[in-house]
């Protein structure tokens, strides 16, 4: 359990730190410029680090607990802007961060160890499914879609994402998850995933976008975990853990709405335009960042971190 929760929380303060350092990159360059920035580079390669550890917490936590810590991100984002950005941080933004490490805490003693067990028959059928219609989305809303649809559609992506990683660790280590159809279920999840989340953010209020990307990152993995993989609340905390993820995800929502996490989010999507055409964004749990948009598409025209 204490690996599990380990790696958790170090993916997530990964994935809050490199946002807040490609804020700064992007401050110091325009356009395809961020690109070269060194800072930008290191911070696409934290991404990838802290997704590889994500993988660790997923075969040894339940789905309810790893996505809520991996929302958490959002902590480390706001925190960091305060001293780096100097970015203000609200009375609330304060309360918020109080109330998700205390929601974490009460949800790691409820999950605990639980290593993934094998789905059921049809499992890997049906997620190869869902994942053919959630590029389906993307492809629909794209050009044209209300931005906060595409941010369910990037919550749904990074979710199909974490479900994929999940099972496929049932099946033994990472080799033995590679080689396997969830595979394939990760990687263009988590490509449709960064890629939905990308565009309403160019579209959208960033806080919005946050908020919503947390929400369904959380509840639909974490439903599907219990109902279907074989998750399990430690008995007689069933009360207690559905409190703490309704704090930890209201804490969120009102992080995502921090002036701080404005300001270390949205010089990225402003000054880097282009630039995900020749560096992707790394996604949630289980999924590989996007080396660019599919053809269809227009390039999105930020290399915006989707944590």
């Amino acid at each position: 359990m204490i690996l599990g929760l380990v790696a958790a929380v170090a993916a997530a303060i990964g994935y809050g730190v490199s946002t807040v350092m490609q804020a700064v990159a992007a401050q110091r360059a325009s356009g395809l410029g961020v690109v070269k920035q060194p800072l930008l580079i290191a911070a696409f390669a934290l991404d990838i680090v802290a997704w590889a550890v994500s993988l660790l917490a997923l075969d040894h936590l339940p789905l309810f607990v790893v996505q809520s810590i991996l929302a958490s991100a959002l902590v480390v984002t706001v925190i960091l802007a305060r001293f780096v950005l100097k970015a203000h941080l609200r009375r609330l933004d304060t309360i918020a961060v109080v109330t998700v490490v205390l929601a974490l805490v009460m949800l790691g003693a409820a999950g605990g160890e639980q290593p993934a067990v094998e789905p059921p028959d049809g499992f890997a059928t049906l997620m190869l499914v869902a994942s053919g219609v959630v590029v389906v989305l993307l492809l629909v809303l794209y050009r044209s879609g209300p931005p906060v649809a595409l941010a369910v559609v990037g919550g749904l992506g990074y979710s199909g994402a974490a479900l994929g990683a999940r099972a496929a660790h049932s099946s033994g280590g990472i080799v033995d998850t590679i080689m396997q159809p969830l595979a394939i279920v990760i990687v263009v999840m988590g490509v449709a995933g960064a890629l939905g989340y990308l565009r309403s953010l160019e579209k959208g209020a960033i806080g919005t976008m946050a908020a919503v990307l947390a929400v369904v990152e959380v509840v639909v993995p974490g439903v599907i975990g219990l109902v279907v993989l074989g998750d399990v609340v430690r008995p007689g905390w069933e009360i207690q853990t559905g409190i703490a993820v309704f704090l930890a995800i209201a804490g969120c929502i009102v992080l995502a709405a921090s002036p701080a996490n404005a300001a270390a989010e949205a010089p990225e999507t402003a000054g880097a335009a282009g630039a995900a055409g020749a560096a992707g964004a790394p996604g949630a749990a289980g999924a590989p960042g996007a080396a660019g948009a599919p053809d269809a598409p227009e390039a999105p025209d930020a290399s915006q971190s989707p944590r």
